[in-house]
């Protein structure tokens, strides 16, 4: 998969907070997403502090919200 070398790694450093907009009205907050991980196509993936992975259908996200967090440089 090609990196898309996103802004956000670029512009909020390497760990962020992601509040997710799907459709349909839900949302979720996901702390601790690593931004040198992600990884897009027809899934987004990325990597979270605890090591664990998510992956997203992106037909079903309407906007992503995305905070640097306090403890990152």
């Amino acid at each position: 998969m090609v990196d898309l070398e996103s802004s956000v790694k670029i512009e909020l450093g390497q760990w962020v907070t992601q509040i997710i907009h799907f459709v349909g009205g839900e949302k979720r907050t996901i702390e601790g997403v690593n931004t040198h991980t992600i990884r897009q196509g027809e899934f987004t993936k990325f990597l979270l502090r605890d090591g664990s992975y998510v992956m997203i259908n992106d037909k079903n996200v309407l906007m992503v919200e995305i905070f640097k967090e306090a403890n990152e440089g």
